[in-house]
């Protein structure tokens, strides 16, 4: 038996029944069965509806942010990179994505202008990040320098002999295939609320949208963790396997200016783009700790390669060392978003202006006297040793 209740400052008659406009529901009498279920469910429906149309008016605003194109000079096509990926993050670093970061610093080492296009639209395959060329399409970062290194001569392992070709590409499978999901667990799992306040969304509802992204996104994750297989473990023991990956790439470089030796090669694009997610997107977690303390070398090798093909990305210099406190994510000033980009021609090298007598410590080693650094960012550790110091 189902009971029916009214509320309101409403007309009271003998049967202590509640009218109200159109409504009238009988307090304290019992009602039908078949009217109960008429009225249950057409509250159910109502609310369905409204719940329904906020969730519909959400996502086509989602869609509406992330489908824009932004407004950009127009630019020939022809003969142009135009490379498709996620919108800046607002933490400074260029990417959350370690993909579409690899991607944008391959084509600055490999210096080839592109244009960048952060629409969110997916490729075909619904990959990111993917290019556009002459017409042609081509997704997946390992596809896409196949396609570039065919079509324009460009190879950043020409300097390397086969065996260290094949050594390349398996540090490169070992950090896209395995370490890169211990890194997404970190990033939109464990640490899902520090990711969301990174993402660029604006508008009324962006907040909403934040979560809605963040938590799909993270879901999405776990999801393709548990396909691969390191999703089934317990996040100690991710945890594990990521320090066992970085100790890896920590010893592969040792004193070495990048990873494969002095010159880089397409190897350092790839590890670059997710090492850098753990040293700048990720305040306080344990992958900042691995590789701002015990695996200082790594981080070394990040600020070499950014300070080289990242020169508008700007870091704090007390970020490059663990102390346990965590910045807050909008600390760091936001990187422009380069509608063009030509490392020759927009950012040339300077050379330096200080003197190896600036400081008394070594520039060119750590504390255990290895070298880290590249000579032309001796200027720019001198500074940074001094305000250490």
């Amino acid at each position: 038996m189902q009971w029916g209740a009214g509320l309101g400052a409403l007309h009271f008659d003998r049967n202590r029944s509640i009218s109200c406009g159109r409504l009238v529901v009988v307090a304290g009498h019992p009602l039908p069965e078949s009217t109960a279920t008429i009225m249950a469910d057409s509250w159910w429906r109502k609310t369905l509806c409204l719940a329904g149309g906020a969730l519909l008016a959400a996502a086509a605003y989602l869609l509406h942010e992330l489908l824009v194109v932004r407004k950009e000079q127009e630019l020939d096509s022809k003969d142009a990179i135009i490379l498709h990926q996620f919108t800046r993050p607002k933490n400074g670093i260029p990417s959350l994505s370690p993909f579409c970061l690899k991607m944008e610093t391959y084509l600055r080492m490999a210096d080839l202008p592109y244009q960048n296009y952060f629409d969110g639209k997916l490729s075909p395959q619904g990959k990111m990040p993917w290019i556009e060329y002459n017409q042609e399409q081509v997704c997946g970062s390992e596809f896409i320098i196949d396609f570039l290194e065919e079509k324009l001569g460009v190879n950043l392992n020409s300097s390397l002999s086969p065996e260290e070709r094949a050594v390349s590409r398996t540090i490169t499978k070992m950090v896209e295939e395995h370490f890169y999901w211990t890194i997404a667990y970190c990033q939109w799992v464990d640490n899902v609320e520090e990711t969301k306040s990174m993402l660029a969304v604006s508008g009324p509802l962006s907040e909403l949208l934040k979560w809605i992204l963040s938590h799909v996104t993270g879901s999405l994750v776990k999801r393709e963790m548990y396909g691969h297989g390191i999703g089934r473990f317990s996040k100690d023991e991710v945890y594990a396997l990521m320090e066992k990956d970085m100790r890896t790439l920590a010893t592969l470089l040792g004193d070495k200016k990048y990873i494969m030796g002095p010159e880089v090669s397409t190897v350092d694009a790839a590890v670059f783009g997710h090492l850098a997610q753990a040293m700048w997107t990720l305040p306080g977690t344990r992958p900042e700790q691995l590789i701002k303390g015990e695996f200082i070398n790594l981080a070394m090798y990040c600020e070499r390669i950014r300070r080289k093909f990242w020169p508008e990305w700007f870091v704090d210099v007390d970020d490059l060392y663990y102390d346990g406190i965590s910045e807050e994510p909008n600390s760091p000033s936001q990187l422009p978003d380069l509608g063009l980009y030509s490392r020759s021609d927009s950012f040339p090298e300077e050379p330096s202006t200080l003197s190896h007598s600036a400081t008394t410590h070594s520039l060119d080693s750590d504390p255990t006297g290895r070298s880290i650094f590249d000579s032309d960012m001796e200027a720019e550790y001198s500074e940074m040793e001094q305000l250490k110091g």
